[in-house]
């Protein structure tokens, strides 16, 4: 049986377990020092496809808490990886934030209007009728169909927001096509992450705030994983799902605390 202390590489959930909102959770700082301070591998994990690793990191170091871009990995930066494992330098008609465009770019694609050989539907706050229209018709023309990840909603200020997952349905409505989702639950998007730091499933573990995505995920990649209640999941709710973390927490400083 594994326990905290048999982990060389970790995976963590942003949301949730590191912060909530832009504010630090108790722990999530301690947990990241003691990383860097016995030179554990690790990678911060979010389906949100907007931003950069670099805007991502500048952000969190704003909550106080440090974490260098190379340390941070998205569903815009695992679509990438995964495309460029599939066809190198297609042609992507992108639905998104610069965060996906960026990671594309970077990965050696062309960004099209016409003609493209994948329409990539990631997060963003502009989607326009005019983008929607014409990601469609690139689809019933035969464009392969890639979403970042399946979320539906996303917080917002004045409540919720409509997410990837909510457009990608939409699109599939109008199409009759399903998009290959990359983000979590997916475990490719994990399976990247560690080919990223060069870890084994055996010695890597995932800490999450949803078990619908996090642990369930986690759970397909064979990594030990870690429930914190700090986000999504309750205590009350585990009861109602078929599969079990290996730990759960309180919060990562209860985490920290057996490391």
């Amino acid at each position: 049986m594994r326990t905290p202390r048999d982990i060389e590489c970790w995976l963590t959930d942003k949301d949730g377990v590191l912060v909530q909102g832009d504010v630090p959770i108790p722990g999530a700082a301690d947990l990241l020092t003691c990383w860097v301070d016995t030179s554990r591998r690790f990678l911060v994990l979010t389906n949100d496809s907007s931003f950069t690793a670099r805007d991502l990191s500048a952000r969190l170091d704003k909550a106080g808490l440090i974490v260098p871009e190379e340390n941070l990995w998205t569903s815009a930066l695992a679509t990438a990886d995964f495309l460029a494992s599939q066809q190198p330098g297609a042609r992507i008609y992108v639905v998104g934030e610069a965060g996906l465009a960026i990671a594309l770019h970077d990965a050696g694609f062309v960004m099209v209007e016409d003609d493209p050989d994948y329409v990539v539907i990631g997060e963003t706050r502009n989607y326009s009728f005019e983008a929607i229209t014409l990601a469609i018709n690139h689809i019933i023309g035969g464009a392969r169909f890639i979403a970042t990840n399946p979320d539906t909603i996303g917080p917002s200020e004045s409540g919720v927001l409509p997410a990837t997952g909510s457009v990608a349905a939409l699109i599939t409505a109008a199409t009759n096509r399903r998009p290959y989702i990359v983000g979590k639950p997916n475990p490719m998007m994990f399976r990247s992450a560690m080919n990223r730091i060069e870890a084994h499933s055996e010695t890597t573990a995932m800490i999450g705030d949803r078990m619908d995505t996090d642990i369930i995920a986690g759970i397909e990649a064979g990594l030990f994983t870690v429930l914190v209640l700090t986000g999504i999941t309750g205590r009350k709710d585990l009861e109602r799902f078929p599969y079990r973390p290996s730990l759960v927490v309180e919060s990562v400083a209860e985490l920290r605390a057996m490391m």
